[in-house]
């Protein structure tokens, strides 16, 4: 740690390990309630589980994008931050809001809009809390070095801000509230999103191998082209069978074809980095999580992604269990390893101690990650079945549910065994080990 205003970023990463094990713990209660209907039926209805368990992965990974440019920005800007007492705010605020949902959601209190439900007044909070983070981490580059990680780490920020004001937007239009609607949830997180990606990457690779700055910029501008080029209208896989004209098919099959690029380029991009440093970090625990980040990313959103998004495809995969087998290996391979690699490197950093537990930490990688995987295998199977037996056979739901039992307890299975992984990823990261304990004079790593 070279800037003393980077320890707040301590306080982002605290709040999101927390509200990841509770998102994770709530992701299998889920998967228990489809097995078992009854379980907690009278307590928490489904539908509120679900809200639970989705709102608090987005909250995390936000809160852990917020955390990670409070880290990166001031190191690569060369100067303090603009308002260490502003970010501290910000948080308190953010978690306040988040916690306000939470029981609002337990109450019925909400909006209905999946991902979004949160009631108008916790929106334009989120709006405050994104305004002043903005100010803080815009003012803090203004007066220091520009880089090309923190250009484009704002464009991602300021992005991810701008796409949210289309919540506010409620139109009567079911079609034009579809349409809207996906403005935010894949504006956010197929184009936005892999901006902080790539520059976190970006940042994590320079610090972990050594490599020179330039082909690190290089590569990122490549990335982010084509992220920018193929999201924006990739947007269009989602307007197949919503009211839209038909011509969404043709632009939107095309483009969301071609998003598979980017992710493809930061699996290049890594695993290239690494092999043209070849510096031995002593951090090999936020090596592993950058790697696997690039890998499962492109694997969860680029192949995973690409299975089902061409229309006549969609037609009739649209809504089935092959979605869900897609979102979990997405959300976890590109955004929940980015942020757990942010962490790993930072943390030891910040609490000045040895990469605590780093051992375990990678164990926790390997468990977490072997069973989000079996989980996407599970669940594309079942999407398959319930594809052909549903939109082929002409099977009603209920009776299909019934053919993928066996999936669904894989599900669980995985879920708990995920769980148990989290537990171990963040207990390493929290939990000094021995080695730390001992030398009490802190960690640097090689610059």
């Amino acid at each position: 740690m070279k800037y003393q205003s980077q320890k707040v970023a301590l306080y982002y990463f605290a709040g999101a390990l927390a509200l990841f094990v509770a998102q994770v713990l709530f992701g299998t209660l889920l998967g228990t309630v489809v097995v078992k209907p009854n379980f907690l039926a009278d307590l928490v209805p489904f539908n509120i589980l679900r809200m639970i368990h989705t709102n608090a992965l987005i909250v995390w990974l936000l809160m852990g994008f917020f955390g990670a440019a409070y880290y990166l920005i001031p190191e690569e800007s060369e100067t303090e931050l603009h308002s260490p007492g502003l970010a501290v705010l910000q948080f308190w605020l953010f978690l306040i809001g988040a916690a306000a949902a939470v029981v609002g959601y337990l109450f019925k209190i909400h909006e209905g809009r999946e991902f979004l439900e949160q009631p108008l007044w916790i929106k334009l909070a989120i709006v405050v809390v994104a305004l002043m983070f903005l100010y803080n981490v815009t003012m803090t580059v203004l007066k220091g070095r520009k880089t090309a990680i923190t250009n484009v780490l704002l464009l991602g920020l300021w992005g991810i801000a701008v796409f949210f004001l289309f919540s506010l937007y409620n139109p009567n239009n079911l079609v034009l509230d579809k349409m809207f609607w996906w403005w935010v949830v894949h504006l956010w997180v197929e184009g936005v999103w892999e901006l902080v990606m790539a520059s976190v990457l970006a940042f994590l690779m320079i610090k972990l191998t050594g490599i020179d700055r330039e082909i690190v910029e290089k590569w990122l501008y490549i990335i982010i082209s084509m992220t920018l080029f193929t999201g924006i209208l990739g947007t269009g896989h989602h307007y197949y069978w919503i009211g839209t004209p038909t011509y969404w098919q043709w632009i939107g099959s095309i483009f969301s074809t071609l998003e598979v690029l980017p992710f493809f380029a930061m699996v290049v991009f890594t695993f290239y980095v690494v092999w043209k440093g070849g510096r031995q970090h002593p951090n090999k625990a936020a090596l592993l999580w950058s790697l696997g980040c690039a890998t499962f990313a492109f694997f969860g959103a680029g192949v995973w992604g690409f299975l089902h998004t061409l229309a006549p495809i969609n037609y009739y995969t649209h809504g089935t269990q092959v979605t869900a087998a897609h979102g979990h290996l997405a959300f976890y391979g590109a955004y929940v390893m980015l942020n757990i690699a942010m962490m790993t490197y930072a943390m030891p950093l910040l609490l000045k101690r040895e990469p605590y537990n780093q051992l375990l930490n990678m164990w926790g990688f390997w468990i977490t990650t072997s069973a989000v995987t079996f989980m996407t295998f599970a669940l594309t199977f079942a999407g398959v079945v319930q594809t052909h037996l549903q939109r082929v056979m002409g099977m009603n739901f209920m009776e299909v549910q019934e053919q993928l039992g066996l999936f669904y307890w894989f599900r669980l299975g995985a879920g708990v065994v995920t769980l148990v992984g989290v537990v171990l990823i963040v207990y390493s990261l929290v939990v000094p080990g021995k080695a730390a304990v001992a030398a009490k004079g802190g960690y640097q790593p090689a610059e």
